[in-house]
């Protein structure tokens, strides 16, 4: 069995989302393609090129969609569970300041908006961690500590 990956139903929407895009665009890339065969000598024609390789990532990103939604396990929100798992969402305090996470399957990971992978180093520090307790996070930059204030 392939290994499952872990989305919440957010992101399982933005994904079919990004699909409906992708698939709706087809039609768009195989016109730009006859266009640009029309001007003739394939070997020196760059917008023909271009629309090839349009074509490929596009078919490409299409396939990976459809393989991640089809070996798909919805995260649901914890509920009543004083541990942080995937799908929580975590608020961390130390002497800076606070942080909010939500530790999320690696498809799905943006650490640029607080969606941090279950297999980061800072998603493995805070798997399994109640609230009250002091986790020490070490990322490739510095080790920090941090308490946790919140689960949800």
């Amino acid at each position: 069995m392939k290994k499952p990956y872990l989305l919440t139903k957010e992101g399982v929407s933005e994904l079919e989302q990004e699909h409906a895009e992708l698939v709706g665009q087809r039609s768009q890339i195989a016109e730009r393609i006859k266009t640009a065969r029309e001007f003739g000598d394939l070997s020196e024609n760059a917008e023909y090129s271009s629309a090839r390789q349009e074509q490929e990532r596009a078919e490409g990103r299409i396939a990976e969609i459809e393989a991640i939604l089809q070996n798909v396990q919805i995260i649901s929100k914890p509920k009543g569970d004083s541990k942080v798992q995937v799908g929580s969402k975590v608020k961390l305090k130390n002497a800076s300041g606070t942080k909010e996470f939500q530790v999320v399957g690696t498809v799905e990971a943006d650490p640029l908006n607080g969606k941090i992978s279950d297999e980061s180093p800072i998603g493995k520090a805070l798997l399994g961690k109640k609230e009250g307790e002091e986790v020490e996070i070490t990322t490739p930059a510095d080790t920090t500590t941090y308490k946790i204030v919140d689960i949800s």
